[in-house]
């Protein structure tokens, strides 16, 4: 497996982890910035799912930064995860006419 195509991986994985955690399934986002020597794995949610995502007292945030974790250490390359809301508001010019 090459370098560029674990990203790709870890993306999926993470992606498929958060949405058989949350309630809106089709708001989950993951998006990879690729450095030298690490990837940042961003996770989006829509703000009723972030509580989800994090677990209580942070577990299943932890749990998911373990699994990545022990894949980092096969890959020699450090994944992080950072877990965002995901903005679901409109700007006012963009809602259609009532």
């Amino acid at each position: 497996m090459t370098h560029d195509e674990r990203p790709d991986d870890m993306q999926e994985l993470v992606t498929e982890i958060a949405r058989a955690l949350v309630d809106e399934p089709n708001a989950v986002m993951v998006e990879a910035v690729k450095r030298p020597e690490n990837t940042v794995l961003r996770l989006r949610v829509a703000p009723s799912d972030v509580g989800k995502v994090i677990g209580k007292q942070g577990r299943t945030a932890r749990s998911m930064r373990t699994i990545l974790g022990a894949v980092s250490m096969k890959y020699h390359h450090r994944y992080t995860l950072d877990i965002l809301e995901e903005d679901k508001h409109e700007p006012p010019d963009e809602r259609p006419d009532a």
